[in-house]
């Protein structure tokens, strides 16, 4: 009992990735890293904005994004849960998968876990995405996928070149 009480007060790194293509995108974005800091997540690492594409409408508003690493002792589903806190009371309401929103924050990697079912654990889409590659890329040059073991130079010189110039920094 000791021993699982020991795991459950242990701070994680965690890295987060925080998404916006309604409304004012960079206040949206700022407020929910406030939000978390007030939920008693510390955050170590902020990369700059990024501004891509929609997926997979185009036409749709660009996003702007950012990568967070940041410390916590709450599990990977209070954490979760914290995040779709936040998004609700930025303005994110259930709309179709992928449609603009407020406020989108997800879990990129907790503490290197590898977890599947209702949370996947890394993100499972993280690898092929332009707008979390770039940033985390930026805030820690040597990260490693949790799973393939591949770098984050490896990731991002597997990403299409349209993805590769689809994406700027802001």
């Amino acid at each position: 009992m000791i021993e699982q009480d020991i795991l459950e007060n242990q701070v994680n790194p965690v890295y987060l990735g925080i998404g916006s293509n309604l409304g004012n995108k960079i206040n949206n974005i700022e407020l929910a890293k406030s939000k978390l800091i007030l939920n008693d997540i510390i955050i170590v690492k902020s990369s700059s904005y990024y501004e891509s594409l929609s997926w997979p409408d185009n036409n749709n508003p660009k996003f702007y994004n950012v990568v967070v690493k940041v410390l916590t002792k709450l599990s990977p589903f209070e954490l979760i849960s914290v995040c779709k806190t936040i998004e609700t009371s930025l303005g994110r309401k259930k709309r179709l998968r992928n449609a603009p929103r407020e406020c989108d924050i997800d879990i990129i990697d907790f503490n290197r876990r590898k977890m599947k079912g209702e949370l996947n654990l890394p993100h499972s889409r993280m690898h092929k995405r332009n707008f979390v590659l770039f940033p985390l890329f930026e805030i820690d040059k040597n990260w490693k996928h949790p799973v393939s073991k591949h770098s984050i130079k490896k990731l991002l010189l597997s990403l299409k070149n349209r993805d590769i110039r689809s994406i700027k920094q802001i």
